[in-house]
């Protein structure tokens, strides 16, 4: 081996070391409080800058600073992290969207931090803890790896950690300290982080952005290894190490050789890149603060004061009109944040660098230097420049098609920093390149002119992006990705345009920044300053556009007049406290002087007054204001009932119906009769007249029986139906009263009609896990068929496999007579099948009558008038269709969702558990109105675990075990045959 190669792999394994050291402490903090600490580049410069202050500035010990950095400070700053940041949002739920704004604020606030306290400008004269020989660094990482490893393995303290890692809330049901376990993951990992910043200070240059950035780089280590396996992140970055130092022996001439020289000074991005876009993700979860309450409408008057401060600056002159010319140009690239994020839900840290390549592509283009084009003015370069930069979009957008939470965030954020290190930080892009301001717009002032018309334009273009069908749909994609997608939203091709959107608009805003500035200045698109941009905008309001503006202000008037680093200091700050204020600083200060504002107590209506009073004589407690929300829900009850079916003559759908129109189950005529009497059914269940609670007749009898109730059947009941039914039958729940007889629902024969949906021979796994074996199913028009089982019976991978959100190993999906296996969710949803979710999947952003009308828009075949019968039939019309949805009661949500279903004229309706959260009222009405749908001709498939709904509803009955059907046929027959819950062997 030459001395050369020789030399070149220990200063590889130099590098590598380090980037080991990072490694370890990013998957010892993810492992033991799952959160994925993007501040660890700047707890190691805090930590390297910290070292110097005390060797060099204050004359101490090198020992002496190292113990108080590495062993004190560096492990405090983990533990305050923890107990002040992270551990109040693992309280609220552990929201990956909360934890990830944090710690991006986080990493803002130090990286301003230390910009206020030593300065913005580079050091070199950092100490030098360990000499550059490797061997010791080396001997540091392995010994660290082994010894996390060996407790992690062996000890009480690492069984904790992987049960805090597995279900925290269940490690704490078992007498575990999560806290404990966090602080120690914490504090570990801020070790980690101070120890490889004092170690890689000397070599590199330590300045509040350099060393952050380079020590961020090298998460594609701990990606590589999953962030889990600690031997193959240390051997994945030695590796990279000494590959990187072997590749600064290749010279090639040209275009080539400057690439390869490129990669192998970064070839860690390069790994970056991979490992975000490349490999598989790191989680499902969406990163994004969703909207948990309705967008907070902008004040009155709002936009004339952003107007009149706006034009202020054309009074200004000199220096202060110099920079704020910057402002508007800010705010255009601030914009795309709220295109892309605000409103289309998507996590993006990359805008930098579109605004970089804007600005980078006008200079040339206005220097003739763009390859293939001519020399054009700078204002057609500016237009020809975004022209070019949207398509690049899809760098980000279609990662973010597959791609949710850290994983998104880290492939965006490769993207930035590859474009940064690629294109920007080379001499043959920037090299002697000058960007002037258009003709006729030279002076401060006339620019200021066209930089205001450029961002009214730009305001008018997101306007657009967030009203009408593209709004909503935009809206429906960011409060709820699969309900969209069963909404018919096409959730793929709307990703696409919010990310092309974004990247023309941050162009446009890169061009006009740096015409502004009348230079490409390289660090001004730097992918720490995305970060900032991006923590700002979601702190002051992802979906504001008045929020972006205020942004943008903020960012250039406090580091212009301040000393720098205010700026990101202040945004640190507020992104740290996102967990308490999601809806941005407006929306916590509204809450705030609301609650300060004194509260008038509730009084009773008269008729309240007197029935407490007669609750009182029998010794009921009644809480003040109960009664009168008793009787206002009886009202919408009856309101929902009356509501479903309007028209006399005419069907669910708006047309004529005949006296003699059948159903599968029964007349259509009967059908709303029965709809049309919710108060007589109520007033039977209450009195316990001829029906039960589910509004099913009962007589003297069962056919058969001797007077008695049915056996109750084998299943496996959710806890809030089973209580539910106990609820509605107190004559039961009495042992010392004699049970009422009930008869089943009488039903008709069931015509035999063609099949609607049809599943043949589904085969589905998840690992080695086989959910589905061979599952046949048919759902027929005119009939409700019914899926029940135990739970891991595989009835929801089922559902997911006829809705299209998972794709079967073997199999076939039918609709009518086309195969729709390989469709995906929103295009089955167009072609006539449609879902609910057993969780709610409503979009809380949005009004009921928005909500449905995304359903009516993105359906199979929008009729008019469908919003309006749809919020008819669900009882949803009146003041509560202008209602956002946020804060709704279940009961209201479910059928806003139904609604949304419906409104799209689907042939097939999938119901997943419907009745959930639901109480006895609610749950016979909707079984009137899915019966009535029924009747119309509509295929209903319900997965539901209430069988005594199952019994009131279905026609055809299927038992799942074990991923097998079992048993099909009537409910009256399968329900209660012996042996139909038996696991099959």
């Amino acid at each position: 081996m030459s001395s050369l190669s020789y030399d070149l792999i220990l200063a590889g394994l130099s590098v590598g070391s380090a980037a080991a050291l990072t490694g370890i402490g990013l998957i010892v903090t993810y492992r033991a409080t799952g959160v994925l600490n993007l501040a660890h580049g700047a707890v190691a410069m805090v930590c390297a800058y910290a070292l110097r202050q005390c060797v060099v500035g204050w004359g101490r010990p090198l020992w002496l600073g190292a113990v108080v950095t590495l062993l004190f400070l560096a492990p405090a700053i983990g533990v305050a992290l923890e107990r002040f940041v992270f551990r109040p949002l693992s309280v609220l739920g552990g929201d990956p969207a909360q934890t990830l704004v944090a710690s991006i604020g986080v990493f803002v606030l130090l990286v301003g931090g230390a910009a206020l306290v030593w300065g913005q400008g580079a050091r070199d004269d950092a100490p030098e803890l360990v000499s550059a020989d490797p061997w010791g660094q080396l001997a540091v990482v392995l010994v660290l790896a082994a010894g996390v490893g060996s407790v992690i393995r062996w000890t009480r303290f690492g069984r904790e950690l992987r049960a805090v890692v597995d279900d925290r809330q269940l490690a704490v049901l078992g007498g575990v300290d999560a806290d404990r376990v966090a602080a120690a993951g914490w504090a570990f990992g801020s070790f980690t982080a101070g120890l490889t910043g004092v170690l890689l200070a000397p070599y590199v240059r330590l300045d509040p952005y350099g060393l952050p950035l380079l020590v961020m780089e090298v998460v594609a280590v701990a990606v590589a290894a999953r962030m889990r396996s600690l031997p193959v992140a240390v051997v994945v970055a030695l590796g990279i190490g000494v590959g990187q130092s072997q590749l600064t022996r290749v010279h090639l001439s040209g275009w080539g050789g400057q690439l390869v020289q490129a990669v192998g000074a970064n070839l860690f991005v390069a790994a970056l890149l991979v490992a975000a876009l490349v490999l598989p993700g790191l989680g499902a979860r969406d990163a994004l603060p969703r909207t948990a309450t309705a967008r907070v409408a902008t004040p009155p008057g709002a936009w004339i004061v952003a107007a009149v401060l706006f034009l202020l600056p054309l009074g200004f002159a000199g220096s202060d009109l110099h920079t704020s010319v910057q402002v508007p140009a800010l705010g255009v690239v601030l914009l795309s944040l709220v295109v892309v994020t605000g409103r289309g839900g998507q996590l993006s840290l990359g805008q930098a660098a579109y605004a970089g390549l804007g600005a980078l592509f006008t200079a040339l283009l206005a220097a003739g230097r763009f390859p293939g084009l001519p020399r054009l003015p700078e204002l057609a370069a500016l237009a020809v420049a975004v022209l070019l930069v949207a398509p690049l979009g899809l760098l980000t957008g279609w990662p973010a098609i597959g791609r949710h939470g850290l994983s998104l965030a880290l492939a965006t954020f490769a993207v930035g920093v590859g474009v940064s290190r690629f294109v920007f930080a080379q001499p043959y892009a920037t090299s002697g390149l000058s960007l002037g301001r258009p003709s006729g717009f030279d002076g401060d002032r006339a620019y200021y002119v066209l930089e205001l018309a450029l961002l009214t334009g730009a305001l008018l273009a997101t306007h657009a992006l967030r009203r009408g069908r593209t709004g909503r749909a935009l809206a429906a994609m960011r409060d709820h990705e699969a309900g969209a997608s069963a909404a018919g939203v096409r959730v793929p091709s709307l990703k696409l345009l919010a990310f092309v959107a974004g990247a023309a608009l941050a162009a446009l805003g890169g061009g006009m920044l740096g015409m502004g500035l009348r230079a490409f200045d390289p660090s001004a698109y730097d992918p720490v300053r995305g970060l900032l941009w991006f923590a700002a905008v979601v702190v002051l309001g992802a979906d504001s556009t008045l929020g972006a503006l205020t942004a943008a202000a903020l960012l250039v008037g406090l580091d212009a007049g301040a000393r720098g680093g205010v700026a990101a200091a202040l945004i640190g700050v507020l992104a740290v406290c996102v967990g308490r204020f999601p809806g941005g600083p407006y929306e916590a200060l509204r809450t705030a002087v609301g609650r300060l504002r004194p509260q008038r107590r509730a009084r009773l209506t008269p008729l309240g007054l007197g029935v407490r009073r007669r609750l009182r004589m029998v010794g009921v407690p009644v809480r003040a204001g109960s009664t009168a929300a008793g009787h206002a829900a009886v009202a919408r009850r009856a309101e929902l009932g009356s509501g479903r079916v309007s028209g006399g003559t005419r069907d669910l759908r708006g047309r004529d119906a005949g006296p003699g129109q059948q159903g599968g189950t029964g007349s259509t005529a009967a059908t709303r009769r029965d709809v049309a009497r919710p108060a007589e059914a109520d007033t039977e269940r209450t009195s316990g007249g001829a029906q039960d609670p589910r509004g099913r007749d009962a007589g003297a009898a069962q056919p058969g029986g001797t007077g008695s109730t049915a056996a109750p059947r084998r299943s496996e009941i959710s806890p809030t139906a089973a209580t539910r039914r106990r609820a509605a039958r107190p004559a039961e729940a009495d042992p010392g009263r004699t049970p009422r007889p009930r008869a089943p629902r009488r039903r008709t024969a069931p015509t035999r009609t063609p099949p609607a949906l049809t599943a043949h021979a589904l085969y589905a796994r998840y690992g080695s896990f086989t959910a589905l074996d061979g599952v046949d199913l048919v759902v027929r028009a005119g009939q409700v068929t019914a899926v029940v089982g135990p739970n891991g019976a595989g009835k929801s991978t089922l559902f997911h496999c006829l809705a299209g959100t998972l794709r079967p190993v073997r199999g076939r999906v039918r609709l009518g007579g086309r195969d729709v296996t390989r469709l995906a969710a929103h295009a089955r949803t167009r072609l006539g099948v449609a879902r609910t979710f057993q969780q709610l999947a409503v979009f809380p952003s949005l009004t009921v009558a928005e909500n449905v009308r995304v359903g009516a828009e993105q359906g199979r075949a929008p009729e008019p008038g469908s919003v309006e019968r749809a919020l008819r039939l669900f009882g949803l019309d009146g003041d509560l269709q202008s209602l956002p949805a946020a804060g709704l009661p279940t009961g209201t949500l479910r059928r806003v969702e139904l609604a949304r279903a419906f409104a799209g004229g689907p042939r097939v309706l999938l119901l997943d558990e419907p009745a959930a959260g639901l109480d006895t009222a609610e749950v016979a009405a909707l079984t009137l109105v899915l019966r009535a749908l029924a009747a119309e001709g509509t295929a209903l498939l319900v997965v539901e675990h209430d069988l005594d709904l199952v019994a009131d509803l279905a026609d055809v009955v299927h038992v799942m075990t074990a991923g097998r059907v079992v048993a099909s046929g009537p409910p009256d027959r399968v329900l209660d045959a012996p042996g139909t819950w038996e696991t099959p062997a």
